[in-house]
């Protein structure tokens, strides 16, 4: 089990975790491993393709595919934090994992998705002045605002998720060190911890409603306004452009916040069928990241047209 002894002969600190990867379905995860590996693949080019083309692309360079670009640079980060090492448990058993290991991927993971929640909410308020300040836009979201928006996201990702592996790494782990888990989940990590634990609780749910609660309500206001504003146009065009311009957007924010409540609900009853919260978690790290890159190329004429000239394909395309 990879033990060593501590200082008190009767207690033993475990020196690795043991990933058991899918719960209840142990003998049958390897199935699971080709759409995670194909989506995973798809992350990967999607947000490749999209990064190259918004810097290719003069046109693209404006601050609404600036924070997409941010956005798949953040997708790249949270897929990669865990997909290499769930591929490596189903495909060549390598479940141990050391402690170290563990705990930097708990941060990895955390600080990501507090990244990602982070770009919505710059992208909501960049919509949001966009279409109900459109003659101040360009004077208010500049080149300056998004690079200072960008470094506040991640400094504010970076510390505030500290104190997660901090008091993880903190509690001793006595003789139970299998998880599981395909990934190291705090949750799943402190639930082995011989001492009490409430503490890594507390700033488990203080950080969720710091950082995800209040993004998710200032991206709800930010689009209540929106909502507000454009109701107010008296062109139905004028109405139907507004909307397309943060359509996208919108279906991306609900899908991700919308997984995230139900991942929380599926927690409390993890107990009886522990094998959906799992699941749900890895499908929210490996899906948003393969989905978001497609949603915009799909719903986004500007990224189509990009697209064409990157590859060079708008010869061969009849313009609309």
């Amino acid at each position: 089990m990879g033990t060593k002894h501590a200082t008190n002969s009767s207690e033993f600190q475990v020196s690795e975790f043991i990933l058991l990867g899918f719960p209840g379905i142990h003998e049958f995860q390897i199935w699971l491993s080709l759409p995670m590996a194909l989506l995973y693949i798809i992350a990967l080019g999607a947000n490749f393709l999209i990064l190259i083309t918004i810097y290719l692309e003069p046109n693209l360079h404006q601050s609404m595919y600036q924070f997409l670009g941010i956005l798949a640079v953040v997708d790249i980060g949270l897929a990669t934090t865990s997909m290499p090492k769930i591929l490596a448990i189903l495909w060549f058993d390598a479940k141990t994992i050391s402690l170290p290991e563990c705990f930097a991927q708990i941060y990895a993971i955390h600080t990501f998705m507090s990244m990602e929640s982070g770009v919505f909410l710059c992208m909501a308020i960049d919509r949001y002045v966009a279409i109900c300040y459109p003659l101040q836009y360009p004077s208010i979201v500049t080149e300056a605002f998004v690079i200072k928006a960008t470094l506040s996201m991640m400094l504010r990702s970076g510390l505030l998720t500290i104190p997660v592996p901090v008091l993880a790494a903190q509690r001793q782990y006595c003789s139970r060190n299998e998880i599981d888990h395909c990934l190291c989940s705090n949750l799943g990590v402190i639930s082995l911890a011989c001492d009490d634990i409430t503490v890594n609780r507390n700033c488990q749910l203080t950080l969720a409603w710091l950082i995800l609660g209040i993004d998710m309500i200032l991206v709800c206001v930010s689009y209540a306004l929106i909502i507000r504003s454009v109701l107010r146009l008296n062109s139905t065009e004028a109405v139907s452009k507004a909307l397309s311009t943060c359509s996208s957007h919108l279906i991306l924010i609900m899908f991700y916040y919308t997984a995230i409540v139900i991942l929380s609900v599926t927690h409390l009853a993890g107990r009886r069928v522990p094998l959906i919260p799992v699941l749900l978690n890895v499908m929210h790290i490996v899906i948003p990241p393969s989905l978001n890159p497609m949603v915009y190329a799909l719903r986004t004429q500007e990224l189509k047209v990009g697209f064409r000239k990157v590859f060079d394909l708008s010869h061969y395309v009849s313009r609309k």
